[in-house]
């Protein structure tokens, strides 16, 4: 594609990591992140469980819609570019925040019955935790490309009442639902929101950035 973005790798092992890692920052934005140690094992079962629950249907998604941001988004619920998406985006998702243990907001998060999804509720927060974690890793990383401290973010308060939020998403292919223009993306043109996103995918090839 003409103009297309060169997202460098950024691999955590590297000794030179803070100098690529803040050329990424500052020419780019985004990078792929290698060698994050987090397990294939941990990222299948989410990824499992993530597709059970959205082969579940619309009545059970539903009885977990999404309130005080979180639990289920349903497709054209979300409306990020009204040119290329006039209808809305035709994705699904479910928001998940902190689990309840390390949470100061209390239980908010929803769940499908345990007998319909086993283990799911487990898996996700165990993987909150690991994520969480990695996200703090590449923050003190990104504070010594700034030639701060690593602990930086941490002192300042940036970690403090964890506001991080997890959100498995599903885009169906073609065919799966009824796309309503040929250059319909499955999300809208946007710009995201927080400190860092961290994006792990099945796969699939998909994402544009500019």
């Amino acid at each position: 594609m003409e103009g297309a973005l060169q997202v460098p790798i950024i691999d955590l092992r590297s000794i030179d990591l803070t100098d690529s890692l803040k050329k990424a920052c500052i020419e780019n934005g985004y990078f792929y992140l290698i060698n994050h140690e987090v397990e294939e094992d941990l990222i299948r079962r989410v990824f499992d469980g993530s597709r059970g629950f959205f082969d579940l249907s619309v009545g059970e998604k539903m009885k977990v819609l999404r309130k005080n941001h979180r639990g289920y988004t349903p497709f054209y619920h979300e409306k990020l570019d009204l040119v290329d998406n006039p209808k809305g985006d035709p994705k699904e998702s479910i928001y998940f925040g902190a689990p309840e243990d390390i949470s100061p907001y209390g239980n908010l998060n929803q769940w499908p019955p345990e007998e319909i999804l086993p283990y799911w509720r487990s898996t996700i927060e165990e993987y909150y935790r690991v994520i969480l974690n990695l996200g703090k890793r590449v923050l003190s990383l990104i504070a010594l490309a700034l030639n701060e401290n690593e602990d930086f973010f941490e002192k300042v308060g940036a970690f403090n009442h964890p506001g991080a939020l997890l959100r498995p998403m599903h885009y169906p292919v073609a065919g799966e639902i009824n796309y309503c223009d040929q250059y319909m993306h499955g999300c809208g043109a946007h710009t995201d929101y927080g400190m860092i996103i961290i994006l792990i995918t099945d796969g699939v090839p998909g994402l544009q950035a500019r």
